[in-house]
């Protein structure tokens, strides 16, 4: 039998349309999802962007209010925009009211801000090295976040997220204190015991998300949390991110076993032709992002020039590992990232300019790969 599938939502506006549509999409989105049978619906973080999943505690709230049975969860709260406790209540406020189906998904926010001013304009720096194809999965050189033409605009993001003169607190440290706020354990530095209300005792699934095989991969394993890889984001790293999560676990009570989640962007319709069109300002998305301008509208792929060949080498590595044609192409190189990292499940994000190219396209997978049958076993 097949694995699970989830879906991974960004809230993308289009071009030509608003973040208000594109919230209501989402949601539309999630209820649909939970018929056809995919088990969970995360919702990621960006800022100053053009997507609507800014608020992610916010939008998780909503459609857990119009859902009834899929799980919902963040993909991932960004901690260094965020301090443990406000994360906590957050949570806590929303499982009161819809308990028992919200995952806390926890991601380091690379937000060293004197850095990022410092690295100024570059040329463009596109990937080096060759791509392997390994059983059936294509693993490009790695992508570098100082590989982005322009860093300054990301600086001045995370700098308006934090208050002023504020540093962020270790990561390993802040999720310590998330577990201690939930579990009804955290003390201060000076021995005084806080209780989070909402939120202590919540009954979250704490996740942990990673695109390298750094720290956030090693921390899931050590604390024996379950985690999520990101392909989509980060394909040339996936395979050491997978070792390090697994080489580094402990059992806990809940997860005696490592649970690990991969991610995949993908684009399905009935045919090839109109999948790979659909998917063709894929890269120009990208493109927006690692030039520095932050995601732009979806481009409309009828009206949308192609990318130059500079262009199109900075993008090569996400554009090549997008899983795009019939469903059973997608399935097929689906069924091949899950067996070479030996995932637990996947997590699949599908951007379109229509939505109603996104529902056929999330709606096709889950009749090839076969929910309701899962669902129901």
């Amino acid at each position: 039998m097949s694995i699970p599938l989830s879906v991974l939502d960004l809230s993308p506006v289009s071009e030509g349309s608003t973040p208000q549509q594109a919230l209501r999409n989402s949601i539309d989105l999630a209820q649909r999802a939970e018929s056809w049978g995919y088990r969970r619906y995360w919702v990621a973080e960006h800022h100053f962007v053009q997507v609507a999943s800014s608020a992610t505690a916010t939008l998780i709230a909503l459609i857990a209010a119009a859902t009834e049975t899929i799980r919902v969860g963040s993909a991932a709260v960004q901690l260094g925009h965020h301090t443990p406790a406000s994360v906590v209540e957050s949570f806590g406020t929303i499982d009161a009211l819809y308990p028992g189906r919200l995952d806390l998904g926890l991601g380091r926010s690379a937000h060293r801000v004197a850095q990022l001013r410092s690295a100024g304009v570059k040329p463009v720096s596109a990937p080096e090295g060759p791509t392997q194809v390994r059983d059936g999965v294509v693993i490009p050189p790695p992508f570098t976040p100082g590989q982005q033409l322009d860093t300054s605009r990301l600086a001045a993001s995370f700098e308006a997220l934090l208050l002023p003169g504020a540093e962020a607190v270790d990561y390993s440290e802040q999720v310590e204190q998330i577990r201690a706020l939930l579990e009804g354990r955290y003390e201060t530095a000076d021995g005084i015991a806080l209780h989070a209300v909402p939120g202590e005792g919540a009954e979250v699934d704490l996740w942990l998300f990673g695109s390298s095989g750094g720290e956030s991969a090693r921390l899931a394993g050590r604390l024996g949390l379950p985690f999520a890889a990101n392909y989509h984001v980060s394909p040339g790293t996936i395979l050491e991110t997978v070792a390090a999560y697994k080489e580094s676990f402990r059992p806990s009570a809940r997860y005696p076993k490592p649970y690990l989640v991969v991610s995949a962007d993908v684009v399905v319709a009935e045919d090839e032709s109109r999948a790979k069109h659909l998917a063709s300002t894929y890269g120009h998305w990208v493109y927006s992002i690692r030039s520095g301008s932050g995601a732009v509208r979806y481009p409309d792929p009828d009206t949308t020039a192609p990318l130059t060949d500079q262009q199109q080498r900075l993008v090569r590595d996400r554009v090549t590992t997008q899983f795009v044609g019939t469903p059973a192409s997608v399935a097929r190189r689906l069924t091949a990232l899950q067996q070479l990292t030996g995932a637990d499940e996947l997590v699949v994000t599908s951007v379109t300019h229509r939505h109603e190219d996104r529902l056929t396209s999330h709606q096709l997978l889950a009749r090839k790969w076969g929910l309701s049958h899962i669902r129901a076993a």
